[in-house]
């Protein structure tokens, strides 16, 4: 009776994460945010997968994201969409696997080499997909991009973090 329960709150817990990052994908597509440069985003779901990276196993953190990159890119986007943010999803979070097992990293490191990541891969999927390796060009504005919104992502994900174990302890006594 045990084990169903706490599988239960596990289902429940992962549900609920993949709906706010759902949620956090569409605010962010409803705000008209202009950075002047195509093709950058806050990447405000990714609150939930660096968050997640630190309390929750590795593989219920890639499953709400590859879920979210799927039912937000069937949902509001299309195929190229999806190919984008799965190769730019996928590719950010061994990234940030690996660097939070290695220990030597915050969560803003993690983070800002998660979204570094993130750009790369998409980058290199547009160079595939159109032929024209000319669009490298362009990494230099993403790789700044990507340490100046994985810093705020970092920094924010801390907070909550350290948010919620401040709750949990006072839960505890």
């Amino acid at each position: 009776m045990k084990n169903s329960h706490v599988a239960s709150r596990k289902i429940a817990l992962c549900a609920m994460l993949m709906a706010l990052a759902m949620i956090f994908s569409y605010v962010e597509a409803l705000i008209p945010i202009n950075f002047g440069v195509p093709g950058i985003k806050l990447g405000i779901a990714n609150l939930i997968v660096v968050i997640g990276l630190f309390f929750l196993p590795p593989a219920e953190v890639l499953m709400i994201s590859i879920a979210r990159i799927l039912l937000m890119g069937y949902l509001f986007g299309n195929g190229m969409s999806i190919l984008y943010s799965l190769a730019g999803g996928l590719l950010s979070f061994f990234v940030m696997l690996l660097l939070k097992k290695i220990k030597g990293f915050s969560m803003t490191g993690v983070s800002i080499a998660g979204a570094v990541a993130h750009n790369v891969a998409q980058i290199c999927v547009a160079a595939y997909v159109v032929q024209n390796t000319k669009l490298f060009y362009y990494l230099p504005v993403l790789l700044i991009a990507g340490v100046i919104t994985g810093t705020l992502i970092g920094i924010l994900s801390g907070r909550i973090f350290l948010a919620i174990h401040l709750e949990e302890k006072k839960n505890m006594w």
